[in-house]
C-alpha cells in the first residue's frame, strides 16, 4: 500500500528526494521530478557548503610579538612607494587600500607640499601598536616633538632659562601611515607586516633607483633603464634616466618659458630635452655625424602631479596700526575715480612736519651749561 520501505523512511530532505528517484518501487510523473531536481541541487550546494570548516581566524598580537616588532622596525630604513604629505593628515593602509584618494591625496600636497615622494628613502622613527591598527611614522613623523633635554630649565632670580634652546620656527617634515585592521591587530610575523605595508614602503629594494622602478608604468621602467627620455616624462624621471644635467638654460618663446636640460659634448651625440612645467615638451639629439633626430608628440600620459600653492598675501585688518599721521593717505596710493569713470584730483600731500616743540636749555651743549646754571 505504502510501497517499499526505502520510500517510507525519513532520512533529511535529500536521502528523501534520492530515494523517491531511486527507488523501483516508486513512481513519480515527469512533471514532479522536473521541479525536484532543482530543490535537490540547492539543497547539495547547502550541505556541501555546511560541510566546509571555517578557516580559524589569527589570535591577537601578544605582548612578546609587540615588543619584537617595536625593536625590528624602529630606526629602519625604507624606501617610499606613494607620496605622503606633510601636515598632520597622514595616509591610511587598509586591506591593501590607500586613503585618501588620488584627488584628495593631490590636494594635500598642492596645500602642504610633499614630505616625501615615490623613490625617496625614509626612516621609521616611531612604532605604536593601537588596538585595531599600527601607526608608523617616518622623519620624525608630522608634529615636532622636544627632546627630552630640550625640556630641563635652570630656575634663579631673573626667571628660568632652558639649557638647549630649541628653534621653534623649525618645521616638522615627517608625515605617517596607520595600518588599519577590523577589529584587532592580528599575531604577524616581520615578513607578514612587511607584505602589508608593500604599497607604501619597500623593505626589499637596494637602492633609490630599484625602489622608484617600482612604482611606475612599464614603458617608462623599461626607458629609464635604458637611459631614454620619453615625451611626457617628468623631472624626476629624467633624472633617474639620465642624471642630473650638467647644463640648463632657461629660454621663453612667446609666452611660453621653458627650460632645456642639455646632456652630452661634442664629438659625442648632444641631447636636448625641453620642459614646459614639470613635462618633458621636447626632445632633440644631434647625432655624430650632423643628424638631428627631433620627437614632440607625446609618447606617455602621466596623471597630473600637484604643485605647491604659494602662499596668498594676508588681509590687512581694518584696525591694523600704522605709523601714518591721522587724515594722511597711503603713499602711491591709486587716484580716485569720479562717477564719469576719470580720475580724479589727487588728495593734497600731508602737512610739513613741524618738529619738535620748543624745550628748555640743551644740556648736550657746554655753552648752554654756563647759561643755565652760572659757573
Amino acid at each position: 500500500m505504502f510501497g517499499p520501505p526505502i520510500c517510507r523512511e525519513p532520512r533529511g530532505a535529500i536521502g528523501v528526494i534520492i530515494s523517491l528517484i531511486s527507488a523501483p518501487g516508486c513512481r513519480m510523473k515527469p512533471r514532479y521530478l522536473s521541479l525536484l531536481l532543482p530543490f535537490l541541487m540547492v539543497c547539495v550546494a547547502v550541505a556541501a557548503a555546511g560541510d566546509q570548516k571555517p578557516s580559524s581566524a589569527l589570535p591577537p598580537m601578544s605582548k612578546e610579538t609587540r615588543q619584537d616588532l617595536m625593536r625590528a622596525f624602529n630606526a629602519e630604513l625604507v624606501y617610499i612607494r606613494t607620496p605622503f604629505p606633510m601636515g598632520k593628515k597622514g595616509l591610511t593602509l587598509k586591506n591593501g587600500q590607500i586613503s585618501p584618494r588620488t584627488e584628495e591625496l593631490r590636494g594635500l600636497i598642492a596645500m602642504w607640499g610633499p614630505a616625501v615622494k615615490p623613490g625617496d628613502q625614509a626612516r621609521i622613527t616611531n612604532i605604536e601598536i593601537k588596538s585595531d591598527h599600527i601607526h608608523f611614522e617616518i622623519n620624525g613623523g608630522p608634529i615636532k616633538k622636544a627632546k627630552w633635554y630640550q625640556r630641563i630649565q635652570i630656575s634663579g632670580s631673573g626667571g628660568s632659562t632652558p639649557i638647549t634652546p630649541s628653534d621653534s620656527s623649525a618645521n616638522p617634515r615627517g608625515s605617517y601611515v596607520d595600518l588599519a585592521f577590523d577589529r584587532y591587530v592580528p599575531e604577524l610575523t616581520p615578513q607578514q607586516l612587511k607584505d602589508q605595508l608593500r604599497p607604501v614602503f619597500d623593505f626589499d629594494s637596494k637602492s633609490p633607483l630599484d625602489a622608484y622602478l617600482e612604482t611606475v608604468p612599464p614603458k617608462i621602467k623599461e626607458a629609464i633603464k635604458a637611459h631614454q627620455v620619453l615625451v611626457g616624462m617628468n623631472r624626476d624621471m629624467v633624472i633617474y634616466a639620465k642624471g642630473r644635467a650638467p647644463k640648463k638654460d632657461r629660454e621663453k618663446d612667446g609666452d611660453v618659458e621653458y627650460e632645456e636640460w642639455i646632456y652630452g659634448d661634442p664629438p659625442q651625440d648632444v641631447e636636448f630635452v625641453r620642459f614646459v612645467g614639470d613635462e618633458v615638451i621636447r626632445v632633440e639629439t644631434m647625432k655624430v655625424g650632423g643628424e638631428k633626430v627631433v620627437r614632440t608628440e607625446k609618447e606617455v600620459i602621466l596623471e597630473p602631479q600637484p604643485s605647491v600653492a604659494k602662499g596668498q598675501p594676508a588681509e590687512r585688518p581694518p584696525n591694523a596700526p600704522s605709523l601714518r599721521r591721522p587724515g594722511e593717505d597711503v603713499p602711491n596710493a591709486a587716484p580716485t575715480m569720479t562717477p564719469s569713470g576719470q580720475p580724479g584730483p589727487m588728495p593734497p600731500p600731508p602737512p610739513p612736519d613741524p618738529g619738535p616743540p620748543p624745550s628748555g636749555p640743551n644740556l648736550a651743549e657746554p655753552s648752554t651749561w654756563v647759561s643755565a646754571f652760572g659757573r
